[in-house]
């Protein structure tokens, strides 16, 4: 097996001083949900090009990290439990403070093991830091970069989640990149105002009844406790005939367009439940994330960089869900987009506000789903380029322990030109139907089947 070693890890410093006094920091109510309390990984994969053969990553990276933290200096504080509510975190930002990055080497080259376009690899964990829970609070953002024999690299992120979602760490990068290439300042200045622009009402009121449809409580019971045993990753390609002649198929049973989001979620979400074998009245839930930055009113600020989502359901019983066409279900997720409002956002605020203490949950066999493939982590350019792989690690999302990724190929991927790739995250027992359920997709035939 190809290992990665490890050559030592330096605290990156502000370049200056961000502040004068020693202080805490509030999160916003979405920062500190507890579905959040957890560190992201994902890595980012640079290819070296004639231009950059003289230039050092680590050097790169490490210099412009230290003239972009006095803007993002959160990044590193130490998240800690608040004297007045134990249940919650905020920052401490104190004198002395940075960023640890990791400086690896593989005496290897990326092209040798595809760029990382093969999910399946174990090569990836050893390029992201993987902190334990206690030195994820002590230092929420970690980082790694790792050069490889051909010049190319990778960097790895660990950042806990409660600092930023996946926008947010975007804007941070995007901002470290700008000054890599030689900007003098960055083009986004960052906001932080997270009590300000996301925290609770006063008084705190849940108006939007489909909170209660969507959350309980269950006092005790961590996020994530989903009882499903042991999950497995694999990755699964997903052609663009195979798509459109689903697409189609739908249309024919439904009169009605769906998005790939809709229409491939909706068929996935019903696989991975048939496959699993999950008795027929269990609640079963398709969860994911809503960007609310334009949505809410005001509107954030471009520059505002915390968690800047909020979880949107569709809740339905096995049975329904295997029985039922699968159109149906793909109408119910195109639905539920129009639920999200202003007013959804606040009562979501306030809910967290009134029951934070009181184990708030979206219950069991929570399933979820996120769309990497238009998020901008592309747009990454510290001089190389933007990555010619994005990949995420992590195993957690939404309440759900079997999240699921849609993903682009490796630009480099010179076999696969067209579709795209499907992260999932399934229990051991339910992978061989789910296997079976998904090749149609890769399939070369003209016709969808009825039957599926």
């Amino acid at each position: 097996m190809q290992r990665i070693k490890t050559l030592g890890r330096t605290l990156i410093f502000p370049s200056h001083t961000p502040f004068l006094h020693d202080h805490s920091l509030p999160l916003s109510h979405l920062d500190t949900d507890p579905n959040l309390h957890l560190t992201f990984r994902y890595l980012r994969a640079y290819t070296s090009t004639a231009s950059t053969t003289s230039l050092d990553p680590f050097q790169v990276i490490s210099s412009s990290l230290s003239h972009a933290l006095p803007h993002f200096y959160p990044l590193a504080a130490t998240l800690r439990r608040r004297p007045t509510s134990p249940n919650r975190l905020e920052l401490w930002c104190a004198a002395g403070q940075g960023v640890p990055l990791v400086r690896a080497a593989a005496d290897f080259t990326l092209h040798s093991v595809r760029h990382l376009d093969d999910l399946a690899s174990p090569l990836a964990e050893q390029l992201v830091p993987d902190p334990g829970p206690q030195e994820g609070l002590e230092h929420p953002c970690i980082l790694q970069v790792t050069v490889f024999a051909c010049g190319g690299f990778v960097l790895g992120a660990a950042i806990h989640h409660a600092l930023c979602d996946g926008m947010g760490g975007t804007l941070f990068f995007n901002a470290v990149a700008e000054l890599a290439r030689g900007a003098s300042r960055m083009t986004v200045e960052a906001v932080w105002e997270r009590d300000r622009l996301m925290g609770p009402r006063d008084p705190p009121r849940v108006d939007s009844a489909l909170i209660y449809e969507f959350l309980r409580l269950e006092k005790g019971l961590l996020p994530y406790e989903d009882g499903v045993g042991g999950v497995a990753r694999e990755c699964f390609h997903v052609r663009d005939a195979g798509l459109d002649m689903f697409k189609r198929y739908l249309l024919e049973q439904s009169g009605l367009n769906f998005t790939v989001f809709e229409a491939l979620g909706a068929y996935i979400w019903r696989a991975k439940v048939r496959a699993s074998g999950i008795e027929g009245h269990e609640k079963v839930k398709f969860a994911y994330s809503i960007n609310i930055r334009r949505l809410v009113k005001p509107q954030l600020p471009g520059g505002y960089w915390g968690n800047g989502c909020v979880p949107m359901y569709v809740v339905v019983s096995a049975k329904d869900l295997v029985e039922k066409p699968v159109w149906e279900t793909a109408e119910l997720i195109k639905k539920s987009k129009s639920n999200v409002s202003d007013e959804y956002v606040r009562s979501y605020i306030d809910y967290q506000e009134l029951h934070y203490g009181d184990g708030v949950t979206a219950g069991r066999e929570v399933s979820g789903f996120t769309d990497w493939r238009h998020l901008g982590h592309s747009s990454v350019d510290f001089g190389w380029g933007g990555p010619v792989t994005v990949l995420p690690l992590g195993r957690n999302l939404l309440g759900s322990v079997e999240p699921c990724f849609f993903l682009p190929y490796s630009t480099t991927s010179a076999h696969q030109k067209e579709g795209f790739k499907v992260l999932v995250n399934l229990r051991h027992s339910a992978l061989p139907a789910f296997r079976q359920d998904m090749q149609v997709f890769s399939s070369s035939q003209d016709q969808w089947p009825s039957h599926i």
